[in-house]
């Protein structure tokens, strides 16, 4: 069945979920720098290191993805005693992720490093070993994961052919995992699925199973036949594979099977995408859901990701965002203070750079034009404070607003340069500014930094004021003035 239904926008509250991932750790790690010359040593190009930057990978990334899902994330696995693994607690730590990790001496923590220059890779350096560990550093990996376990609503098995997953050890996570009635989720790695018998779902991409069973990739009668066999063999309750530029394909024991298209619009890159569909399969089977609807939110989580450049993971904002603004246009823009503060805190991670600025905008004119488009131009993302009814009464009197509240908030939704509307109803924005913490706070040319409310608090954060010069005679008030001698 060709299912083109898009998931709806009311999200599951995943805060009172918890996932564990357990699987293979990694640190991603990135040398930046330029190349001007040729080594005199060798024909090799010359790199002048200006910056090393970090990211999660492996199990890691799984982790990540439900932390920003919004779901207490648990990961579990083998590093070493080295910087990588103090490096990637760290990551972990500022994605909230709850580390379990079991330190090997002789092991070093599994690190890729890239050297970048120019955009470019030039090479990946891989520090690992692909060893399965000692007895007794299962038996210690096996107690950490039974206490972790205990409460979970979802376990994840990461496995990228790192060495965790021998002497049966995934047999006994997913055999632990039914007694206890835990849906458990696996990325699967190589042709050997006799370890992952007995799962809830087996995730790999169409490459990954076709190292399990021969197919044509294109055909979806020759894929379902195969994955049912596959679900038989193994003794799996369902099987998703997912297709690429094909969307995923679903598949349930005794049900009939789910063709779902991709949603992405352009895709930048396609690392770790498949984190974030078991990551957002994982949260939303947690939450509730049916597998079926699940997986669509799945399909959609990845269709965001790939439109970001590197291993970045899927947040609770950005995908409800998504979600609002395939069902409601332009209006997805508007949010209330708490909802603009969990999309700004998105934005932020991904490096986003917030300009925020604030007014009444009665009767939307091209002085008020100028101002957006110039405030936008300051930064990545403008959010834009609107008065609400009842305060702009008050400010104005009890003949405003001539344009009600509803519709104020629409029209400034509706203009491109604007990536956020909040109403608020206090007489001024400081509340506001506070939840959203913006890098750049804009106002008119008839204020002064001084003047400007929540200059302090802007400045106090690393913040700036900018004051954008108005164009003369263009106001609401003298707009009314004219109207009114109109109708005389």
């Amino acid at each position: 069945m060709i299912e083109s239904h898009i998931p709806k926008s009311d999200l599951p509250n995943f805060s009172q979920c918890k996932a564990v991932v357990v699987g293979d750790l990694m640190l991603d790690e990135y040398i930046w720098g330029d190349v001007g010359r040729v080594s005199p040593e060798a024909p090799v190009p010359v790199v002048r290191v200006t910056e090393k930057t970090y990211s999660l990978g492996g199990a890691c990334n799984v982790a990540a993805n439900l932390a920003g899902l919004g779901c207490a994330s648990t990961v579990i696995g083998l590093c070493g005693h080295d910087d990588a693994a103090t490096q990637l607690k760290l990551q972990c730590s500022e994605n909230k992720i709850h580390c379990r990790f079991v330190a090997v001496e002789e092991r070093p923590t599994t690190r890729k490093t890239r050297v970048m220059s120019r955009g470019q890779q030039l090479m990946r350096l891989d520090e690992e070993v692909l060893d399965g560990p000692a007895s007794d550093v299962v038996q210690e990996l096996w107690d950490t994961f039974v206490d972790a376990s205990k409460d979970a609503g979802a376990v994840v098995i990461s496995d990228y052919g790192k060495g965790v997953f021998c002497r049966d050890f995934s047999n006994r996570v997913i055999d632990h995992c039914r007694e206890l009635n835990i849906p458990v989720l696996v990325d699967p790695k190589g042709g050997d699925w006799e370890r992952y018998s007995g799962a809830t779902c087996i995730t790999p991409n169409t490459n990954e199973f076709l190292q399990v069973a021969s197919f044509t990739p294109d055909n979806d009668a020759d894929l379902a036949d195969r994955a049912n066999t596959a679900i038989a063999a193994f003794s799996l309750e369902s099987l998703m594979v997912t297709r690429g530029p094909r969307g995923l394909s679903l598949f349930q024991r005794g049900m009939q099977s789910l063709h779902v298209p991709t949603q992405a619009q352009e895709v930048f890159d396609v690392s770790g995408a498949g984190d974030t569909v078991i990551a957002t399969l994982a949260a939303c089977l947690c939450a509730g859901m049916v597998l079926a609807d699940a997986a669509r939110m799945a399909n959609f989580a990845a269709g965001i990701v790939v439109g970001k450049l590197g291993t970045k993971p899927i947040y609770r904002a950005e995908l409800e965002e998504a979600l609002r603004k395939r069902e409601s246009g332009t209006g997805y823009k508007i949010r209330d203070r708490k909802g603009a503060a969990d999309m700004v805190a998105c934005w932020r991670a991904e490096g986003d750079e917030v300009v925020f600025t604030n007014g009444c905008f009665d009767l939307m004119h091209v002085g008020h034009v100028k101002i957006l488009h110039e405030a936008a131009s300051l930064g990545s993302r403008l959010v834009v404070g609107i008065n609400s009814d009842s305060s702009v009464k008050r400010l104005k009197g009890k003949d405003r607003p001539i344009i009600p509240e509803g519709e104020r908030l629409a029209l400034m939704a509706a203009l491109e340069c604007v990536d956020l509307v909040v109403a608020f109803d206090d007489d001024t924005p400081l509340e506001l500014i506070s939840a959203i913490k913006p890098d750049i706070l804009v106002k008119g040319g008839d204020y002064t930094v001084e003047t400007v409310v929540g200059h302090d608090l802007v400045t106090k954060w690393g913040g700036r004021v900018a004051i954008v010069p108005l164009l003369d005679g263009k106001s609401t008030t003298s707009l009314i003035e004219r109207l009114q001698r109109t109708r005389r």
